[in-house]
């Protein structure tokens, strides 16, 4: 019995550890606020084709609710802002919503997160005080129908639910929100629910282009950095800077541990004269750029390395919308389903964003290790290239073309010119903490061909690799990696 009592610890601490082991999701909104939109059971069938799983509906529609039946979609539903003081003032208001709108579905529909209002500071009308007691007479609902563990609760908000946003360190939230604001926060830590917010780098650009650069926004390697004076770290694109300025004011309040989700963001495909930024290509680039780095689990300067979870705004465009023109162009797709631009869900195709052409080099330069690294700066360089920096690095496995000769130099060498290459030639691509270095020299030998001008990439589906190659394994692998090695140390400590 005690025997069983000592190995029991560490496997029960095992799987606590594993339900932290995931990666970032990428989901869709699905709004239709059109008239030409495809049926919802289409628009299932659709979305089961390009292998999305997560998707966000702003209300409950049952026709809806109903086609993602069996789909494994997991779907998240809304209250409308319009129900919310009906949904505060009488539970059995709620208890009767529940009963008739999600308990006959579920959980043949994988409802998984309920939004009580949506951007309530910026609706016309002033709803904000309900949505705390709303959201508890939810709870209620769902307690008494003994799912309210399997059905996270929260609210979505505007970046415009901060008085400060720049620079990220000073992110602080409007005082004059505070009466349900901090209410709200403290329901979201009890019910162990992320603090949900819809955030578009294209309005920041849009709105300031003299400040904010296009490549900024687009998650451009050609960005010019933004450093935060108050901290030092520095900003590669402003969708981080925009995650940090809400991490900081949760950490200002002390709500540091709540979990952010992003349930909007996305570009415009088409904009008014003025909107020069909306574009297909830019759309493109913006939701490319913005799925790897969810995908890689790329975290934010604040929070590096954490997994952030991203709805990308919408599926398709919804010509009823009110407003400038973009606001009815952020689709990804039209009525008939057809692409409007090419968008790779997984993260881990190897387009060129900016062209949308296969990737080359310029003005035959390549990017090789320098002799002067230190060996634990190359591994480090070569780790990071074939994971996050998303190196097809294949060719460095054994028997495979570049694997001889077996030297961490050579490997390093081959994965950085892969990556310089990947992201335009730019000298900043070659810099890797001073572990690479550019050269005019075609470091190309044998059947080992180092991509150069006009070559071609293959499409990036990294194999697994062995250590000696810098292989980083997908996220998922990387955790569970850790979690065998942790679970092996609480044994042996146990044993002890």
């Amino acid at each position: 019995m005690a025997g069983r009592l000592v190995l029991a610890l560490p496997v029960l601490l095992f799987l606590v550890l594993v339900g932290h082991c995931r990666g970032g999701k990428i989901g869709v909104c699905y709004g239709r606020n059109a008239d030409d939109l495809p049926a919802p059971d289409k628009v299932a069938q659709l979305i089961q084709q390009q292998s999305i799983k997560y998707v966000r509906i702003y209300d409950t529609n049952i026709d809806v609710i109903k086609s993602f039946a069996n789909t494994g979609v997991e779907l998240m539903v809304g209250v409308p802002n319009s129900d919310l003081l009906a949904f505060s003032q009488y539970q059995s208001n709620v208890d009767t919503w529940l009963k008739n709108s999600v308990l006959p579905y579920y959980p043949a529909t994988m409802i998984t997160y309920i939004t009580v209002g949506a951007e309530v500071t910026e609706s016309p009308v002033n709803v904000s005080a309900f949505v705390v007691p709303a959201m508890r007479n939810v709870h209620t609902a769902l307690k008494k129908a003994g799912l309210h563990k399997k059905i996270t609760i929260s609210s979505t908000h505007s970046l415009g639910i901060l008085s400060r946003s720049f620079p990220p360190s000073a992110g602080s939230f409007n005082s004059s929100y505070a009466y349900f604001l901090k209410p709200m926060l403290e329901f979201l830590v009890e019910k162990q629910a992320p603090f949900m917010v819809d955030l578009y780098p294209y309005y920041a650009y849009q709105n300031s282009p003299s400040n904010v650069s296009l490549n900024y926004a687009l998650f451009s390697p050609q960005s010019q950095d933004v450093i935060d004076p108050n901290t030092g770290l520095v900003y590669t694109n402003m969708f981080d800077a925009q995650v940090d300025s809400i991490f900081f004011a949760l950490m200002a309040l002390n709500f540091k541990t709540l979990k952010i989700m992003v349930t909007e963001s996305g570009w415009p495909n088409k904009g008014a004269a003025k909107e020069t930024g909306a574009t297909p290509d830019n759309a493109q680039t913006y939701n490319t750029n913005l799925i790897r780095h969810v995908v890689n689990d790329s975290g934010t300067p604040a929070k590096p390395g954490e997994e952030i979870d991203v709805y990308i705004f919408s599926l398709f465009n919804e010509n009823r919308k009110p407003g400038i023109e973009s606001e009815r162009n952020w689709g990804l797709y039209f009525p008939d389903q057809s692409s409007i631009y090419s968008l790779d869900w997984t993260g881990r195709g190897n387009v060129d964003v900016m062209t949308g052409a296969n990737i080359t080099s310029a003005n035959g330069t390549w990017c090789i290790a320098s002799a002067n690294a230190s060996e634990t700066d190359l591994q480090n360089a070569l780790n990071w290239a074939c994971g996050p920096g998303n190196v097809d690095c294949s060719a460095i496995q054994p028997s495979q073309p570049c694997y001889q000769p077996d030297t961490l130099a050579s490997h390093a060498s081959y994965a950085f010119n892969s990556y310089y290459q990947q992201n335009g030639a730019n000298v900043v691509a070659c810099d890797f903490g001073g572990a690479g270095v550019r050269t005019t020299k075609d470091p190309s030998y044998d059947t080992c061909v180092y991509l150069a001008a006009g070559s071609k990439m293959s499409t990036m589906n990294s194999t697994s690799l062995s250590a000696r190659s810098g292989s980083s394994p997908h996220p998922s692998a990387k955790c569970f990696s850790s979690l065998m090695f942790t679970l092996s140390v609480l044994i042996s400590a146990v044993m002890l």
